[in-house]
């Protein structure tokens, strides 16, 4: 079985659960459906644009905003979110632990900040909390040089990256009169695959996009036993509920409890826009507990 990938969906997963007695939906299963929900809304405005997102990382945003919000606005983002913060602050420090833990044996590092308009005064409530839960520091910005607030978060992301995101805001995002908040979260994932893409498999293939066109780029290939699901195996084989076939494969880092997760239309004629609104916590539970072990030649963009 060859795996060959024209359009492909990326996922990264922690796999113990760390808060089981939140049925039937724990709070890591909600955090990851709000950032799907929101992945999903992304990827509708923008279909032929790569879109990398962390679920984790918009449920911890919005968790810092839900801290702050009261009223008509804490309901929207209750609602949304399906759990209240302040009730389950505990819960959520262990996921963040277990996210960072050293027993992972890959590096991920998580950090949050508030970037507040010089001379805004911040409720002290809403700062101790936010530190306690989320762990988040509060900077102050000059945001009424936006170019100036814009390189002072970039350099936050910069550092808090490593260096891998260089810029995530430009001036024209922020309004010099009006913002007073930046909420910002940033991860980062460094990892090595437990079974290697060996360097002198790398070579040029054609890569079909989105939009059709095809480009000649460097593929990694393997040939080796993973975790997957293919139509034509039973159990492991999986549909859209508008009946569109498509297989799904799990890539383990080395420390075993992060997967890549990749979903791929099995025909090329379907776009991966068809199955992106029918991902969920609840189908990647599905792929987990139905996937087999087998013997498939992969082939990815480096």
């Amino acid at each position: 079985m060859n795996w060959h990938f024209p359009f492909f969906l990326v996922a990264t997963v922690t796999l113990p659960s760390v808060c089981s007695q939140f049925n039937p939906l724990s709070l890591e299963e909600l955090g990851s459906d709000t950032g799907i929900q929101v992945f999903n809304q992304i990827v509708k405005s923008r279909p032929h644009d790569n879109i990398v997102v962390s679920p984790h990382g918009i449920a911890s945003v919005l968790g810092m905003l839900q801290l702050g919000a009261d009223g008509r606005t804490k309901k929207q983002l209750t609602t949304v979110m399906r759990y209240g913060v302040n009730g389950v602050g505990k819960v959520l420090k262990k996921i963040n632990k277990a996210i960072v833990s050293k027993k992972n044996k890959d590096i991920v590092t998580v950090a949050n900040a508030v970037f507040v308009k010089n001379g805004f005064k911040m409720e002290v409530p809403f700062v101790t909390r936010n530190k306690d839960v989320f762990q988040c520091e509060v900077r102050n910005a000059n945001f009424e040089d936006p170019a100036s607030a814009c390189d002072s978060i970039n350099v936050w992301v910069r550092n808090e990256t490593r260096g891998m995101i260089d810029n995530l805001l430009s001036p024209d995002l922020l309004d010099g009169v009006l913002t007073r908040l930046v909420l910002v979260n940033a991860v980062y994932f460094k990892g090595l695959w437990k079974s290697r893409f060996q360097p002198e498999n790398t070579k040029k293939r054609t890569f079909v996009a989105a939009d059709g066109k095809s480009y000649q780029v460097p593929m990694l290939a393997q040939l080796s036993v993973f975790r997957c699901g293919d139509p034509g195996l039973i159990p492991g084989s999986t549909s859209t509920p508008s009946d569109l076939w498509y297989n799904f494969i799990e890539l383990p880092y080395h420390g075993e409890s992060i997967s890549m997760l990749i979903a791929l239309p099995t025909e090329s004629s379907t776009p991966l826009s068809a199955i992106i609104p029918h991902i969920s916590t609840k189908t990647i539970d599905s792929w987990m507990s139905t996937m087999v072990p087998k013997r498939v030649q992969v082939i990815l963009p480096k």
